[in-house]
């Protein structure tokens, strides 16, 4: 029988589809809060658009996305962020994570190292092991809001460092990291030649602070990725893309053959629709993230329990009593009938936190937490023995 490659066997599984598999496998109703999927549905011009696109039996497009799709991305862009955009340097992905892999896959070499944030989306670690290179974790520390300090990710550069992953709005912490900030860490990668990969995908989904914007920067060593999935509720639409560097575009585009092809011509054209079409529903969704997320803070308060403050996303990190395994917590609360994510899913830094998603109806947030904090009190925090819960 062939055997795993050696980089295969290295990749960990998801700590969050762990909890995910569990809660769809229970019978019984369970509020999920652990996935960050919008309960809102696209707009219906969204739609419409890809409806007709399969019923005029669109087929194969050009690897990197199609011309006009590109185009209308690039002016957008310009829109937001006041900047000049080649459709050129415009990739078209499958969600931002194959985006993320695409970038990966063309500039790691066996060994080379990949500074990603502690806590942080666990695909980032996942994909570096894959394509061959060495995750290094530098701290996002809960007493200074999530937020990186340059000294210490200076500190992890070393002669096998070859990309900084940067994520603001964070996943799963929702901190928004303020440009001077962002700008130092550009600063140090391009000093350094480290290539950084910018993870906007919650660009639009704002409560205070500024969007990372980094292609404002005009960096010969910043990639932007987005997501048309959190922005307009298209998660199952698998729409991404990735601004790149001229250099480095080209060598994308060529990637994404082998990788897929082409993206889905169905998705493209709704996305296309979701881009000139009324954004109403862009700006309404974030203010019912912003009235949810005031929600849970008044009842975890209430309840004498404080997270940071989300800036952005729509993530709440809730912090646990001193030495409680969040993955022993979050089993334990699915058979209590609330779905979170344990903190050990996204490093070390937050293993006594849980994170939840308020991009959820408001009565089925209200009923999770009110789960959640009686489990709380109940367990005195999470600190006492879950009997029956293995590692």
């Amino acid at each position: 029988m062939p055997k795993l490659s050696a980089a295969a066997r290295r990749v960990p599984a998801s700590g969050i589809r762990e909890i995910v598999n569990l809660a769809l496998s229970r019978s019984d109703d369970v509020v999920r809060l652990e996935i960050g999927e919008p309960h809102l549905p696209p707009a219906q011009h969204v739609v419409e658009a890809g409806a007709a696109a399969a019923r005029a039996g669109i087929g194969y497009t050009q690897s990197a996305g199609i011309p006009r799709l590109r185009s209308a991305l690039a002016e957008d862009l310009r829109r937001r962020y006041e900047v000049p955009v080649s459709p050129d340097r415009v990739i078209v992905s499958q969600g931002a994570v194959q985006g993320i892999a695409a970038v990966l896959a063309a500039v790691l070499r066996p060994g080379d190292e990949v500074l990603v944030p502690d806590p942080s989306w666990p695909n980032y670690e996942m994909q570096t092991v894959l394509f061959g290179g060495v995750p290094v974790r530098y701290p996002l520390r809960p007493d200074n809001g999530f937020v990186p300090d340059p000294a210490e990710v200076a500190a992890l550069v070393g002669p096998r460092t070859r990309v900084l992953v940067l994520n603001s709005p964070g996943n799963p912490t929702g901190a928004v990291i303020g440009r001077p900030t962002l700008h130092r860490l550009v600063e140090i990668a391009a000093r350094h030649d480290v290539l950084v990969i910018s993870d906007e995908v919650y660009d639009e989904v704002l409560f205070e602070g500024e969007p990372a914007a980094l292609c404002r920067l005009g960096s010969p060593n910043v990639v932007s990725v987005f997501s048309f999935s959190k922005t307009y509720a298209m998660t199952g639409w698998r729409v991404g893309y990735v601004l790149a560097p001229s250099w480095l575009a080209p060598t994308l585009a060529r990637l994404q053959e082998p990788f897929l092809s082409c993206i889905s011509g169905v998705s493209q054209a709704a996305a296309l629709a979701a881009l000139s079409g009324p954004r109403d529903g862009v700006a309404a969704a974030v203010v019912e993230y912003r009235r949810n997320r005031d929600i849970a803070l008044r009842l975890l308060a209430d309840a004498g329990i404080h997270p940071v403050v989300p800036e952005g996303a729509f993530y709440l990190m809730v912090p646990l009593a001193p030495g409680v395994d969040s993955r022993r917590a979050a089993l334990d609360l699915v058979r209590y009938g609330v779905a979170t994510a344990p903190g050990t899913a996204f490093g070390d830094v937050a293993r006594g936190f849980l994170r939840i998603s308020f991009a959820a109806a408001e009565a089925r947030l209200v009923a999770g937490l009110d789960r959640l904090i009686a489990w709380h009190d109940k367990s005195g925090g999470g600190a006492v023995a879950m009997e029956g819960v293995s590692r």
